[in-house]
C-alpha cells in the first residue's frame, strides 16, 4: 500500500507511468470512451479547508472511474470535535477504499496515514500540494513534450516561481530535485521558501533571486500563486505591500523563453499576483492546467488502488 502525501513519495518510474496513464485516461475521456476500473470502490474526501477544484476534480473523477464518494467536513464529522485523528483514521479506513484529505498541517495527514488501512492522498496542506504539481507537470508535457516519453521534456528546463514561499513552492522544489529540472525562486524578504521542509537531496535544483525579473530570465515556465494562502487572511494587507513587486506582468514574461508558458493553480486575483494580460494572454495555460487536475488524479487513484496496469 502506498500513500501520496508529498511529491517525493513516488519514484521517477512511478511518475513516468502516471503521466503516460494520464494521457490515456484523458484521451478516453475526450473520446467519450467509458473507463471504469474502480467499480464498487469508495473514496472518502475530508475537507478542513474549502475548495472548488479539489472537490470537483476528485468527486467527478471517482464517479467517472465507476466508484462512489463520501464527502466529509469538520462540521459534519468527528474530525472537528474531540475524536483523535488516529481513531478517525482507523474507523474511516475500514469503510472506504481510499481517502483524500485537504487540511492545514502536514503532521495531521501524516498521522492519519500512519493509522489508515487504505491509501491516503494529500489534497493540500500548508506544506505541500502534490496533486497540483502533478497536474502542472502533465500540462507542461502536453504542450512541450511527448506523451510516449513524458519526462524527457522536463530535463534541463527552468521553472520560475514568483511570489510566496508556500506549499506550491515547496512542492516545485521536490519535483525539480527528483525529475531533473531547475526552479528559479523569487520571494519578498520575510516570505522565503524554507528549503528544509522539502527535504531535498541536493541544492543543485534551485537558485534564489532577490529580483523576480532575474528569476524569469530564460525560464520555460513562469508560475505563481495568490499572495495570501488560506489560513493567513489576517496578513492580507501586509502581504499586499510586501508583494507589490512580485506581480507577474508582461515585462517578466518578455524576459522568459519566447515559448514560455504561464501557470497559476487558481483562484487568481488579476492585478495582484498576476496581470490580466498575462493570465488571459496567449502564453497562459491555466484552464488546461485546471482541467488536468481531473485526469492526473484519476490516474493517481487508479494506481494507488490497482497498481500499474
Amino acid at each position: 500500500m502506498k500513500h501520496f502525501l508529498q511529491f517525493s513519495d513516488f519514484t521517477i518510474d512511478e511518475f513516468d507511468y502516471l503521466f503516460k496513464r494520464t494521457a490515456l485516461i484523458k484521451h478516453k475521456f475526450k473520446s467519450y470512451e467509458r473507463h471504469q476500473p474502480l467499480v464498487d470502490r469508495t473514496l472518502a474526501m475530508i475537507f478542513e479547508k474549502a475548495s472548488t477544484r479539489t472537490r470537483v476534480s476528485f468527486e467527478a473523477g471517482m464517479y467517472q472511474l465507476g466508484g462512489s464518494v463520501v464527502h466529509l467536513t469538520t462540521g459534519d464529522s468527528q474530525l472537528g470535535r474531540s475524536e483523535p485523528i488516529e481513531d478517525s483514521a482507523r474507523v474511516i479506513s475500514r469503510m472506504v477504499d481510499l481517502v483524500m484529505i485537504r487540511t492545514y498541517g502536514q503532521d495531521k495527514i501524516n498521522n492519519f496515514a500512519a493509522h489508515s488501512r487504505v491509501p491516503v492522498i494529500n489534497g493540500l496542506t500548508n506544506e505541500f500540494h502534490p496533486c497540483q504539481i502533478l497536474a502542472d507537470l502533465f500540462t507542461f508535457i502536453e504542450h512541450r513534450g511527448d506523451s510516449n516519453n513524458p519526462l524527457d521534456c522536463l530535463k534541463g528546463k527552468v521553472v520560475a516561481w514568483v511570489g510566496d514561499g508556500n506549499n506550491m513552492a515547496n512542492t516545485w522544489l521536490q519535483a525539480a530535485d527528483l525529475l531533473g529540472f531547475t526552479v528559479h525562486i523569487s520571494t519578498p524578504r520575510g516570505y522565503e521558501v524554507d528549503h528544509s521542509i522539502a527535504g531535498l537531496k541536493s541544492s543543485n535544483s534551485f537558485t534564489v533571486f532577490d529580483n523576480p525579473l532575474q528569476a524569469c530570465k530564460g525560464a520555460d515556465l513562469v508560475t505563481t500563486d495568490v499572495w495570501t494562502s488560506m489560513g493567513f487572511e489576517a496578513e492580507n494587507e501586509t502581504r499586499k505591500i510586501a508583494f507589490n513587486d512580485w506581480c507577474v506582468d508582461q515585462e517578466m514574461m518578455a524576459l522568459a523563453n519566447p515559448k514560455a508558458l504561464f501557470m497559476h493553480c487558481l483562484p487568481a486575483h488579476r492585478g495582484e499576483e498576476v496581470q490580466a494580460e498575462v493570465i488571459d494572454g496567449p502564453q497562459s495555460v491555466v484552464w488546461d492546467e485546471a482541467e488536468n487536475r481531473l485526469h492526473v488524479q484519476k490516474a493517481l487513484m487508479e494506481y494507488l488502488l490497482l497498481g500499474a496496469l
